[in-house]
């Protein structure tokens, strides 16, 4: 039988987060979903805060993964879980130990879902060596490459580097859409490599709509959740939420609820969130915010809005629409595939267009009420699935060498 190990750098490395990212709950999922298919066989790894590479003892892996969901759930902030002695006795139980050597004639399949060290080949190189593995890895997206003004100023260069190293070292790849699968195509054809490629989308988590609403029943509300980033196009929203609230009467305007941390490059964004008069009592900022507290406020707004420019997947939509929310979004490929047709479509330019398709789910018009209908058709994207196409892309690396 196959063994499998993980890496976990990256949620090791988020130890003081008590926020998960995109990136944090995907790493988590497989956490959760190779233990419950391989249990025994499956082992833990890390690059640990120390720079030390080694395996995790499952049971101290386990019991970390477990602290830190229970903090992704809590409501308040706990300063403590951040102080030195907190963090210093977490990182003690993790502390790397050497592999074992290898047994069988079948290597293990190592599998890393984050972009943790990636840049660093000779090391992820090293690893695969000490391991005696295969590696499957996961790209999230190329948009750091194709959209360089977006990602931070070194952003562009260093995704180049993730990607070679996939290139250079990955035995298979899992993309979590047909679109990001194209955009890596180009790569893995250059390597001159067989990498196989397999297309899973992201599972959806399983929200629980609360039993009263989160925000205020006189005035409906729309959510816009991510991280605020060029690519997000908050500066749409923004500047039409400023005309609608100096062109309606303030009971009519609706509510806008940003969820999600500053990222970078969105000096224009903060100044309008922090400094704009028009938008007071209208636009709400929330960072940190908990996984309940943000179902809460998905699930009782009238739709979600998502005017990206470039995405890679869409968890957004896939959240939104697993509740009942409506969704308007970007029309770009990685979206369609999550939402198929049941959200609205929009160019991320046409400003006229959101006002009017934001207005009339406000107001609960034509377009509100014919995309509730479709919600029915939807096909939400389930973990399981996930980890089926995983599982199969682990047994085709499950052959001795020849």
């Amino acid at each position: 039988m196959t063994a499998v190990i993980l890496d976990i750098s990256r949620l090791i490395s988020r130890v003081r987060h008590n926020t998960p990212s995109g990136v944090d709950r995907v790493e988590m999922a497989y956490a959760r979903g190779l233990l419950q298919r391989y249990s025994d066989r499956l082992a833990f790894a890390a690059v640990h805060p120390s720079g030390l590479y080694g395996r995790l003892r499952q049971a101290q892996a386990i019991a970390y993964l477990d602290e830190l969901e229970r903090r992704w759930t809590q409501e308040a902030d706990d300063p403590h879980q951040r102080s030195l002695p907190s963090v210093l006795r977490l990182m003690a139980a993790l502390w790397p130990h050497r592999p074992p050597a290898p047994s069988g004639p079948v290597p293990p399949v190592y599998i890393q879902v984050s972009p943790h060290h990636l840049t660093r080949q000779t090391q992820v190189r090293r690893i695969l060596r000490r391991e005696r593995a295969r590696f499957l890895c996961m790209v999230h997206d190329l948009i750091p490459i194709e959209f360089p003004e977006y990602a931070r100023p070194s952003g562009a260069a260093l995704h180049r580097q993730r990607m070679e190293t996939v290139a250079a070292c990955a035995d298979a790849v899992i993309v979590n859409s047909a679109a990001t699968g194209r955009s890596l195509r180009p790569w893995i054809e250059r390597s001159g490599r067989a990498i196989a490629t397999h297309v899973a989308l992201l599972g959806t988590e399983d929200l629980t709509a609360p039993a009263a609403p989160a925000t205020s029943a006189e005035r409906p509300a729309f959510v816009c959740l991510g991280t605020i980033e060029p690519r997000k196009n908050h500066l749409l929203l923004l500047h039409l939420w400023r005309h609608l609230a100096e062109t309606m009467p303030a009971p009519d305007v609706p509510r806008l609820v940003i969820i999600g941390r500053r990222g970078w490059e969105n000096e224009q964004v903060v100044d309008l969130l922090e400094r704009c008069p028009a938008l007071k009592g209208h636009v709400e900022e929330i960072n940190g915010c908990s996984d309940q507290r943000m179902a809460a406020l998905l699930a009782s707004a009238r739709a979600l809005l998502m005017p990206s420019f470039a995405e890679g997947f869409g968890m957004p939509v896939a959240e939104a629409l697993s509740l009942g929310v409506p969704a308007i979004c970007s029309d770009l490929p990685a979206l369609r595939e999550v939402g198929g047709n049941t959200p609205d479509y929009l160019d991320p330019l046409d400003g006229p267009g959101w006002k009017a398709m934001i207005l009339d789910h406000a107001r609960a018009g034509p377009a509100h009420a014919a995309q509730k209908a479709r919600l029915g058709q939807w096909h939400k994207p389930l973990w399981s699935e996930h980890m089926d196409i995983v599982e199969q892309a682990i047994s085709g690396l499950s052959r001795p060498p020849t």
